[in-house]
């Protein structure tokens, strides 16, 4: 099955997410669009909403935060992460669906 919100490139994979900063918590919403929906706790102060991001994926996909660059969308909902040595099968199945 495709999915228009990850896409592989060699060994490193490529996510589009819209974010949803201030929400109750950190988690996974669904699909917008063609990106992934992901709600962060933290507000979009000062890179907050950023470094929870990079975080909750790290922790989702049991990868270091190191290995996750944010490409595009540093100030914007709509942002592109790069994450470094993770199969294309292996990031679709720890992020979606959403593991309970």
């Amino acid at each position: 099955m495709s999915h228009p919100w990850i896409s592989s490139d060699g060994d490193h994979v490529r996510l589009t997410v819209r974010v949803q900063p201030r929400a109750s918590r950190t988690e996974v919403a669904g699909l917008h669009g063609d990106s992934l929906k992901i709600r962060l706790a933290s507000p979009p102060v000062d890179g907050a909403a950023n470094r929870e991001l990079i975080a909750f994926i790290a922790r989702r996909l049991r990868r270091p935060k190191s290995s996750i660059t944010l490409e595009r969308g540093a100030r914007a909902r709509r942002k592109t992460l790069c994450i470094k040595n993770i199969e294309l099968d292996s990031a679709v199945a720890a992020l979606w669906p959403d593991p309970v």
